[in-house]
């Protein structure tokens, strides 16, 4: 049950299919050819002296060499630990010392970064890409040998996730998790060997790693890897490369919709569009059906339950919009109170989710894992409804969350209502005290370019789709929002500037 032999396994079924489009050097790969990188990443790896449980780290833009460390890794036990390149310095420093990895590779864009971290952290192999290939040539191509103390609950890779509230924690991947997310993903989603996928997401990130990459690979499908995201030209990559599933955040599909080639695009080859990562606006997603015709889905994951975590056909698409779906096959979910009591159809409850995909905890934070892992179940945090045909809906954050007169306001739901007008491009929810209501909530707003509206007109559209309760008593107008390296809205940032200091 672990995923040593994921890759070489593919290799030996369908050697001469085409695994890889790896776009910035126009190289493809075979799966021969990948499963050959991740062998002699192997044995370069046991050359400075990697063994089982070791960690190593990669700061670098996505490339193939993040396959060769993943799945070289995996052969031989060690744990791939990729960095934030997003991330400062002192940030990068603090988790580079956390996991203590043996070897760091760094490429040319951020050498200055990683020599900076090098001398602060210290790490026994300082290795640039250039040098990498130079030394993975000598390797042998043969399989390396599995340590005897591999099993499905080794660690294949620790991925550190953002602190909201304090450090970023290394949430453990065991090997268990990398395969049933393979499984799950493609039972659920009925995925086949044919499935082409874009990866424009950076491979430091679990979406970038499992949501369909790794899937694909473990079906013999086939992916086309960016270095960077270029809306233009990978909207053209979709269409040149014939995508069949393609994987965005709402950002993503609405910097699509104003380029030139989305104007002319016909989308036959693609079975669905999915959005993940913060709610899609549902007039974004019916521009998207009804101007190109195609099947829109929302997803909903987590780096230490995987990112595939729900599921729906196209068909059910249409009429349960803003919904993320039933639970994958292989999961079991729950929606419980502030008491861990079950919460009854249409109420909010926090999410909590078992499985084979679920992750061991936290690296080196055992507080952090027995607060997340209680016999077995994960408890995510969010907040979410399950309808009576078993649907779920992610209302937002636990923590996230405003006490107005007694009555509990999700951000995520005011801030989604706040979205679907036409002027606004990003809005977030902060609580302010008040001395009648407790607490009531401030939304921060920034417009589209060329747009204006009222606070008045924001609060009526909101007050016409939500309980009145909900509705924001504060509309402020700001130019952006201050964003985390992580890409979340750091709402401690804005409480400190529009509420701390009016207190």
């Amino acid at each position: 049950m672990h995923a040593a032999d994921l890759l070489s396994n593919r290799a030996n079924l369908t050697p001469k299919r085409e695994a890889l489009l790896e776009l910035e050097t126009g190289i493809r790969y075979s799966y021969a050819a990948l499963n050959e990188r991740a062998n002699r990443c192997a044995h370069w790896l046991q050359s400075c002296g990697v063994d089982y449980g070791d960690r190593v780290s990669i700061l670098a833009h996505n490339s193939v060499v993040y396959l060769d460390l993943l799945y070289g890794c995996a052969k031989i036990g060690a744990i791939f630990t990729p960095l934030n390149w997003r991330l400062a310095v002192p940030e990068l420093v603090y988790i580079v010392q956390d996991c203590t990895p043996t070897v760091l590779l760094v490429d040319a864009a951020f050498a200055e970064m990683g020599q900076q971290v090098q001398a602060q952290a210290g790490v026994a192999h300082f290795v640039t890409l250039t040098d990498y290939e130079t030394a993975l040539a000598r390797q042998t191509a043969a399989e390396p040998s599995r340590p005897v103390a591999l099993n499905s609950e080794s660690t294949h890779c620790i991925l550190y996730t953002s602190g909201t509230t304090g450090r970023p924690k290394g949430a453990m991947i065991p090997h268990r998790q990398v395969l049933w997310n393979c499984i799950n993903t493609a039972v659920s989603w009925g995925l086949t060997e044919h499935d082409v996928s874009p990866v424009f997401t950076p491979l430091f990130h679990a979406g970038g790693l499992f949501a369909f990459m790794t899937p694909l690979f473990y079906l013999g499908g086939r992916i086309i890897l960016t270095k960077d995201f270029d809306a233009e030209e990978s909207l053209q990559i979709i269409l040149d490369e014939q995508c069949t599933i393609i994987l965005g955040v709402p950002t993503l599909f609405q910097m699509w919709q104003q380029t030139t080639v989305y104007e002319t695009a016909v989308f036959h080859h693609v079975h669905f569009f999915i959005s993940g990562g913060a709610p899609c606006p549902p007039p974004l997603i019916e521009k998207w059906r009804q101007e190109k015709g195609v099947v829109f889905r929302q997803g909903y994951g987590l780096t230490e339950v995987g990112t595939n975590c729900f599921s729906m056909t196209d068909a059910e698409s249409v009429p349960k919009t803003g919904s993320v779906g039933k639970p994958i096959f292989h999961s079991q979910m729950r929606l419980v109170d502030d008491n861990g009591a079950d919460v009854p159809v249409g109420a909010t409850g926090e999410l909590l989710i078992k499985g084979p995909h679920v992750t061991t905890g936290y690296w080196h934070n055992p507080e952090a894992t027995a607060q997340s892992l209680v016999d077995g179940w994960f408890h995510t945090g969010d907040m979410a409804r399950m309808d009576e045909d078993g649907f779920f809906t992610i209302v937002g954050r636990f923590k996230d969350m405003i006490i107005s007169g007694g009555e509990n306001v999700y951000a995520a739901e005011v801030e989604a209502v706040f979205r679907e007008h036409t002027a606004v491009a990003e809005a977030a929810l902060i609580g302010q005290p008040d001395d009648k209501w407790g607490e009531i909530g401030l939304m921060i707003t920034v417009l589209k370019p060329g747009q204006t509206v009222s606070e008045a007109e924001l609060q009526d559209f909101c007050r016409q789709r939500l309980a009145r309760y909900k509705v924001p008593k504060e509309v402020i107008f700001v130019d952006a929002l201050p964003y985390s390296p992580y890409g979340k809205v750091e709402k401690m940032k804005l409480k400190e500037k529009y509420v701390v200091g009016k207190q």
